[in-house]
């Protein structure tokens, strides 16, 4: 691996280490560049405070950290900052409004919810609502065409259990989607690793058909997890399996995601 964009941080309160130790060990395994990405806040407008994600009070001492590191490891690893986030039409006014004064680098889409976190179901559950796979792919979609986000992290993380077909046409549509606009699908390094329903390869077989590229993405949530080799021999049988096209780095442009 040359780069890693999908790092968590202790913020996000379900994920261990410093922010340093990430980066040494992104600079033992050899990385170029590392993004973190941690589970971005979002202002509710009911006053909930989510208990896996990072708060909007701790947005300074995470841009302060990874600046600091960003100078002090200056000549041996790229640094970026950045989130994982959902898609949430209706508080994306509140959460340009939160974020706009910080130096975001890039954002990748993590939709794990169809609507506000707490009013809404983890798309990871399995389910065979077909409305709800429809709207996963939708929002995906929509998400994508917005132009805030560098890929979708886990684009298989919704459990779709129901219709084979359903679910051939609607992930059909989304490979296709990703194809045309030159988005790479993420393998899940962590959902490799603990056997997850993602990667899953009745997805792959269909971005295979698509002739999707593909971007590894370590989901890091402790810092040992950018160490070890199990996720990612797996994720490279896919690569190899199905003949992906692999994207070690992407081109991100200068500057504040806010500013462009």
């Amino acid at each position: 691996m040359k780069a890693n964009y999908h790092t968590h941080t202790a913020r996000c309160q379900h994920a261990v280490g410093d922010d340093r130790e990430y980066v040494e060990a992104a600079i033992e395994r050899g990385l170029d560049i590392l993004g973190f990405s941690d589970h971005c806040p979002w202002i509710f407008n009911d006053g909930y405070v989510s208990n896996i994600r990072m708060l909007p009070s701790q947005l300074d001492n995470y841009f302060d950290s990874i600046e600091r590191l960003k100078k002090e490891y200056a000549a041996d690893i790229t640094l970026y900052a950045g989130f994982e986030a959902e898609y949430i039409p209706s508080l994306m006014e509140k959460q340009d409004k939160l974020l706009a004064d910080y130096p975001v680098d890039y954002m990748i889409l993590g939709q794990h919810f169809l609507g506000v976190e707490n009013d809404s179901v983890y798309t990871g559950q399995p389910t065979q609502d077909d409305s709800r796979l429809i709207r996963y792919v939708d929002t995906v979609i929509e998400a994508m065409d917005s132009g805030r986000y560098l890929y979708i992290a886990h684009p298989d993380l919704i459990h779709y259990t129901g219709s084979a077909a359903l679910y051939e046409q609607e992930m059909t549509r989304l490979c296709q989607y990703l194809k045309k606009r030159q988005i790479p699908i993420e393998l899940n390094l962590l959902g490799a690793l603990e056997g997850r329903n993602y990667p899953s390869d009745r997805f792959l077989q269909i971005a295979k058909k698509a002739g999707s590229s593909c971007i590894l993405g370590i989901d890091a949530h402790n810092p040992k997890q950018i160490l070890e080799m199990a996720g990612y021999n797996r994720c490279m049988q896919w690569v190899e399996s199905y003949h992906f096209n692999l994207i070690s780095e992407i081109n991100m442009e200068p500057g504040n995601l806010y500013s462009k």
